[in-house]
């Protein structure tokens, strides 16, 4: 769930940006790093996450095993975003 307050989002910019999980195993992306705002997904082997985000967000990629996950990357969202087809 996507929950920011109608003033907080309007002064951000957001951006579509995409994650393949191209490991084998179950991933957990998640977004901690901006303020009053909480964004997180499992991500399945092969699968792509589409999703929107502040230009300054931080996505962090967790991978686990039965009952723990360990932090295996943090990536820019503005290095995920997807470029437009137009103009």
């Amino acid at each position: 769930m996507n929950s920011l307050s109608t003033s907080v989002r309007s002064a951000l910019t957001f951006g579509l940006c995409c994650y393949v999980n191209s490991t084998p195993q179950v991933q957990i992306a998640r977004i901690a790093n901006i303020e009053n705002w909480y964004f997180e997904r499992v991500v399945f082997p092969g699968q792509r996450l589409l999703f929107e985000a502040p230009g300054n967000a931080h996505l962090e990629i967790h991978t686990g095993a039965m009952a723990s996950a360990v932090l295996t990357d943090t990536i820019a969202c503005s290095s995920l975003k997807v470029k437009s087809s137009e103009g």
